[in-house]
């Protein structure tokens, strides 16, 4: 693959089902890992929206939240403004580019930022500028969740990574009832650990939480970890004890 284009998109969107290993449970745990009670109300800013399924997911387990979906691509902005129509004005939309900072200060007094998928375009470098502005301009409660590619360190968990993805893909399709989506996912080469994409940039789960603890994150987690993929992220504040 090269740089992201609205094919790529129409594809993740064809395919996504079968692609993302363990698609629904990675989103539910990123849900279930929100610091927030239901009727809390708090500020979302997400970041790579796709085509809304968690922002939708947040928007519903927490009523009395508000959400800004940032995505750069037109086809998935308007697959996101389809399925959170219902919303009204709890839900809004903006395009981005995740490599640029001319959006940062929409992070300012933001309550929590999720992403899913999406901050793997960025460069190690990046990711580290991008944690410490989301730490310096989320509010004193605030935290960052995210949901994404990892790099495994070893050749040995690269190698489990990229076998848990394919069975993961193929059990999915057969789930489906459609054995010629995982033909699909074959074919668009999207085991980044079977092809590795040059505009694609993983990096280790441990330094992601390392990068998020020296940005200002009182506490950092890896909540679920499966086929090279993680829920991890930082909490600005740690919480008490039960």
């Amino acid at each position: 693959m090269s740089a992201w284009t609205e094919i790529d998109s129409q594809t993740y969107r064809d395919i996504a089902d079968v692609a993302v290993p363990r698609r629904q449970e990675m989103l539910a745990t990123l849900v279930a890992a929100v610091p927030f009670d239901g009727g809390e109300p708090f500020k979302i800013l997400e970041l790579g929206s796709g085509d809304g399924r968690l922002a939708e997911a947040l928007l519903t387990v927490f009523p009395q939240s508000t959400l800004t979906a940032l995505d750069g691509s037109e086809s998935m902005r308007a697959a996101t403004s389809k399925r959170l129509a219902l919303f009204g004005p709890r839900a809004s939309l903006a395009t981005f580019d995740v490599t640029a900072l001319d959006w940062w200060d929409r992070m300012f007094g933001v309550d929590l930022i999720v992403s899913s998928l999406c901050l793997h375009h960025l460069n190690d470098a990046k990711k580290q500028y991008l944690y410490k502005a989301a730490a310096e301009r989320l509010s004193a409660r605030g935290a960052m969740l995210v949901a994404d590619l990892i790099d495994p360190q070893h050749l040995a968990s690269r190698r489990l990574a990229a076998d848990q993805w394919d069975a993961d893909a193929r059990q999915q399709a057969e789930a489906l009832g459609a054995p010629g989506l995982f033909e699909r996912f074959v074919d668009a080469q999207w085991n980044h650990f079977r092809f590795p994409d040059a505009d694609d940039h993983p990096s280790a789960l441990f330094h992601h939480l390392v990068w998020l603890r020296h940005a200002g994150f009182e506490a950092v987690d890896c909540t679920w970890l499966h086929a090279g993929h993680a829920v991890f992220g930082g909490f600005k504040r740690i919480a008490s004890s039960p």
